[in-house]
Order: structure tokens, then sequence, then C-alpha cells
């Protein structure tokens, strides 16, 4: 069972940090069923998401709605993707994940995002650290030139609550909100996922909602775009 009743200490920045990176997922691969939510104010659709990940190695994501709409393998070297719908395909880089999330996001970022983890790696430079609203909230103390990043962290399980990424210009912005943590057998893991992805006027919303999960499952991760598919540009 998991105590939301914990109040945040007075840590450091430091304790903090190695306390939400030794929460980190340890399984080696898992299976989710969600339930995924999408509005950009132009399009509003709902459909069900398959995601297969074996940790740092490969995330495969499959959306139905009655018949497969799409097949997407993300690997630390690129992404593949294509739909049964438009017979159209993508092969490349990490320009299709900026498509969908508004902001640019490569593979370990993207695995962090499912789990409940930072975008960054929050051992890696000095943070500072203060408490709102009951949560660690750790920012670099240098700000990247480009975006600013907070990180806010459960006292209870050290797993996050929300992490905000903010351009230097305030044209683009990422949100992930983590509502609500299940815990499946000794796996502390997101219930719910809220993504909202501002880019240049235009915010989308992507909600996912777990359904069913399992871990340390075996699967077959071929991923073959079928002929006659059409290539696409972003």
């Amino acid at each position: 069972m998991i105590n939301n009743t914990i109040i945040a200490k007075d840590y450091s920045s430091k304790k903090v940090a190695k306390k939400h990176v030794s929460a980190n997922f340890s399984k080696k691969s898992l299976e989710a069923k969600y339930r995924a939510d999408f509005d950009n104010g132009k399009l509003k659709q709902n459909i069900s998401v398959n995601l297969k990940m074996i940790k740092d190695n490969v995330i495969l994501l499959k959306g139905t709605k009655f018949i497969t709409v799409f097949k997407l393998k993300i690997t630390p070297e690129g992404v593949g993707f294509y739909s049964p719908i438009n017979k159209t395909y993508f092969q490349g880089d990490f320009s299709m994940l900026k498509e969908i999330l508004g902001v640019d996001i490569d593979f370990f970022q993207l695995q962090n995002l499912f789990l409940g983890q930072s975008l960054l790696d929050v051992t890696n430079e000095k943070q500072e650290v203060f408490i709102e609203n009951n949560a660690y909230v750790l920012s670099p103390k240098v700000q990247d030139s480009l975006f600013d990043i907070f990180f806010f962290i459960n006292p209870g399980h050290f797993k996050l609550e929300k992490q905000t990424v903010l351009s230097a210009n305030k044209k683009e912005r990422l949100d992930v909100f983590y509502p609500s943590y299940s815990l499946f057998k000794d796996v502390v893991f997101p219930s719910k996922i809220n993504v909202s992805a501002k880019n240049k006027g235009t915010v989308s919303q992507l909600n996912f909602t777990l359904k069913a999960v399992e871990f340390n499952t075996d699967f077959d991760t071929r991923f073959v775009i079928p002929n006659g598919y059409k290539k696409i540009k972003l």
C-alpha cells in the first residue's frame, strides 16, 4: 500500500536526487495497457494503447480503436512508425516524438516519462531544492540556456508528481503530471499520466490511464513496415 500521508522533511537537494534515482524502475521489461485521450483543440480522440518496453533498449507502442491505428518502435538510435489506416510510415530521428509532444525528447526521456522519473539525470549536476505543496522541487542550479526544468518529487515514494520543461522564449512548454500511482507487487508505477504540451500557441493534451501492467515478460520486438506504404516527411 502506498502511504500518501508522509510529510516532506528538510532534506538536501543531493539526498532528494539520490532517493529519486534509487526509486527508478528496476525490472528488465514491462507490458502495459492504457486508455489514451488526446485533444489539441482541433482533434479530440480516445484510443487503446499497448506499451511494451525493454528498459534502456526498446519501446514498442501500438494504438488501436477497433483496428490498429498505428505502430511505433523507439530505440536509443531512432524512431520507426507506420499507420495501417493511412498506409504511411516514418523511419528516422526523434522529430516524430517532437510532433507528438511539442518539445525535443529522446528515447531515455520518453522511457522516464512513462516510469515517473525525471527527464534529466538529477545527479549529473548540482540542484536546488525547496518544498512546495508537500513536494520536493528540484531544479538545476544553473539552468540550460535553452530551457528551464523543474521536478516535483513525492516525499513518500520519491517518484515524480510533476515535471515541467519551459523554453527560454516561453513558446514551448511541456508539463507531465502524475496524479496517481499504484503498487503492483513491489513496484510503484504511475496509474495516470497527463501530458500537456504547448508549441507555438497550440496546446495538446495527452492523458494515459493504466488498465493493466505486467513486469519481466518476454515478447517479440520485431518491427516490419509493410510493403507499399508511403514514407512521410516531418
